[in-house]
């Protein structure tokens, strides 16, 4: 247990973190994968295109390469500066938006056709249309694949150890290269596996949960 007392300050920082762009990347990504999601589904032909084109840039460019575009490309377009911790929330939310906005499509996809026409034809704009008959009931049929989304989401956070954020995939390096710290790099590393293991299983529950709630719901 010296790995983890020995180096408490370490670990509260590193955790602190992992939730930190774990919760602002989600969140991110669900309100950006909500909108790109509709765009994938909307009546407007440009709006289409551009989350079309939104999905294919984004999710088919490796996550380290969005995260060197934040991290040393922008500072580079002279933007206003921003902290490692902001640059990679911001990288792993807009990477992760576009699996939210798949999955989303996909819900979106089995919530039957006249239900919108009919919301259509009482004179609800596509929105409303959206937010109150399409959207509540696809996110009930996507909460599993929803849920991995988000456990992936959680496992991504560490590709952040290589850009200078403080977090538990970094937790090994800071331990060993301070020298005067108890604990191994295998022992770090064997923890800071435990940790996410705990995690997912927390996510695990909240997933158990809403499909049990929204089960009765319906």
């Amino acid at each position: 247990m010296d790995v983890i007392f020995g180096n408490l300050d370490l670990w509260k920082t590193a955790i602190g973190n992992t939730l930190l762009v774990f919760v602002l990347g989600g969140l991110i990504a669900l309100v950006l994968g909500v909108v790109v999601g509709a765009m994938r589904v909307s009546p407007v032909p440009i709006a289409r295109a551009v989350g079309t084109a939104y999905v294919n840039i984004i999710r088919n460019t490796p996550l380290t390469l969005v995260f060197f575009f934040f991290v040393l490309g922008y500072p580079a377009l002279g933007l206003p500066r921003l902290s490692p911790v902001v640059l990679g929330v911001l990288a792993i939310g807009i990477y992760t938006a576009t699996y939210v906005a798949e999955v989303l499509r996909a819900g979106i996809n089995t919530v039957p056709v006249g239900q919108a026409e009919a919301a259509r034809a009482i004179g609800l704009p596509f929105t409303q249309v959206m937010s109150q008959v399409v959207l509540p009931q696809a996110f009930r049929s996507v909460v599993p694949p929803m849920m991995s989304v988000f456990i992936a989401l959680l496992k991504n956070t560490t590709v952040a150890a290589g850009f200078s954020i403080a977090e538990l995939g970094a937790l090994r390096a800071a331990v060993n290269d301070s020298g005067d710290r108890p604990g191994s790099p295998m022992e770090v590393l064997l923890w800071v596996a435990l940790v996410f293991v705990v995690l997912v299983f927390i996510l695990s529950a909240i997933q158990r949960t809403l499909e049990n709630k929204w089960r009765i719901v319906r």
